[in-house]
């Protein structure tokens, strides 16, 4: 049942489910909207926090889905995707790209699909876990599905 999620995180919920994506979001009793944060709220490694981090890069946004254990790069991510520039997306950008805000912006649910890339790191961990659309809500997936769910390509992204 969806009803006690908030709009953003419904919407999440509902992207979720058409693709097949089982894994039920948690409403957190406190904002998690940094990693460790997440990660001390769930009981697992930091590594494990999937971060949607919104960069613009060569006139559009990208998607970052970076573990919680790592900074992206973006100098360095620039070069291996082949991109002019890579950085940090305004909060206006981000909302704009996404419809969810900094802190709580999950890999799905958004306007429109983002061009997103996926840090080969996560693959490590059996469970990982994403933003749900709101700084309170999380949710659990393999990493496949992650690149599956956001038709992303899979790089070094520290």
């Amino acid at each position: 049942m969806t009803a006690h999620l908030p709009t953003r995180s419904r919407l999440v919920h509902d992207a979720l489910r058409a693709v097949g994506i089982s894994g039920d979001i948690v409403v957190l009793p406190d904002a998690a909207s940094t990693a460790p944060q997440a990660a001390a709220a769930l009981g697992v490694e930091v590594g494990a926090i999937a971060n949607s981090l919104v960069f613009w890069s060569d006139g559009e946004p990208l998607l970052v889905m970076t573990s919680g254990a790592h900074r992206v790069d973006t100098a360095a991510l620039a070069e291996r995707l082949g991109r002019e520039s890579i950085t940090r997306a305004t909060p206006d950008q981000v909302r704009d790209a996404t419809g969810q805000a900094i802190g709580g912006v999950a890999p799905t649910g958004h306007p429109a699909p983002l061009t997103t890339i996926v840090d080969e790191a996560l693959a490590a961990f059996p469970e990982i876990w994403a933003a749900g659309g709101t700084p309170h809500t999380v949710f659990p997936l393999t990493y496949d599905e992650l690149v599956a769910l956001t038709g992303g390509t899979v790089a070094k992204v520290d």
